[in-house]
Formats: C-alpha cells, structure tokens, sequence
C-alpha cells in the first residue's frame, strides 16, 4: 500500500498529529510497508524546542499518532475488517534519546509487539539523519460505541 492509512481511511479526521483535514496540524502519513508502518516528516522552524532541536512535544505527537495508525492497521488486518476500528492511545512511553535537528525529515518507523483481540502494543522508532533519536512502546485500544472517538473516522 503506498496510500497513506490517514488519506485512505480518515481523510475528514481533524487530530492534530495525523489528521488529513486539520491545516494547522502535523498531517504525518503512515504508508505500510511490508511488516511496519513508515512516514517521513518534515519539522518546520514552529516545531522548535531550543535552537536547531525538534520539540520533544511534537516528536511525542508523532510517534503517538504513527503507533495508533499501527495498531489500528494491526488490528484491521487481524480482524479481517474492511476498514481500521477506532483507535486509543492507552498509555505510551517515549525515550529521547538525543536531539533531533529541526532542519531535516524524520523517518519513523512502527512494528506490532503484541496484539490481542481489541488492542496492540507498537514499537516505535524515530530517526534523523540515521541516527535513532526517539523511542516509543504503546498500547492503542479499538473503542465500542459510546466512546467519545468512536467512528471519528
């Protein structure tokens, strides 16, 4: 698949990380390929944390919005759904660990650790210039009715 996940199957959604439809957003694009999920993002100079250094707020939203697409995709494919069930973020946990220029593309990859019948957990990675400057272990949950994010794409 080299559509993004967010353009196929949520192109309305208006979450700041990965919605399609938010213009102030990240609008990150999470494109299968083969067993993990990839996106490539280019920061802007807003996405500032001290001179030359990302923000480690916005690397937090990217790994977050990238491993629920993930889990979601998982979570499609095991269920042998049509289209991804709506998708959480349970709890997440993101390592830092060195700066991440502000000048260059981030490339984040996503890989299933676990996956049960309504939830994943996702490793994540997030890389500048080749070097591996964020981690992120998640578990993204498929809501039921009644959820506030439930059918929000």
């Amino acid at each position: 698949m080299s559509e993004a996940l967010q353009d196929k199957y949520a192109p309305n959604n208006r979450c700041f990380g990965c919605g399609p439809a938010n213009e102030k957003g990240l609008r990150i694009k999470s494109i299968v390929q083969g067993d993990e999920v990839v996106a490539d993002f280019m920061p802007e100079p807003h996405h500032l944390a001290f001179p030359g250094v990302l923000n480690g707020g916005i690397i937090g939203a990217l790994l977050d919005c990238h491993s629920n697409w993930t889990a979601a995709w998982a979570l499609m494919q095991k269920g042998n759904l049509e289209s991804p069930p709506c998708t959480v973020t349970a709890d997440f946990h993101v390592k830092l660990k060195r700066p991440t220029p502000l000048d260059a593309p981030v490339h984040l990859r996503a890989k299933v650790a676990e996956i049960g019948e309504d939830r994943a957990v996702i490793e994540a990675t997030l890389e500048a210039g080749g070097k591996v400057t964020a981690t992120c272990r998640g578990t993204f949950v498929a809501v039921k009715e009644g959820h506030p994010a439930f059918h929000r794409w």
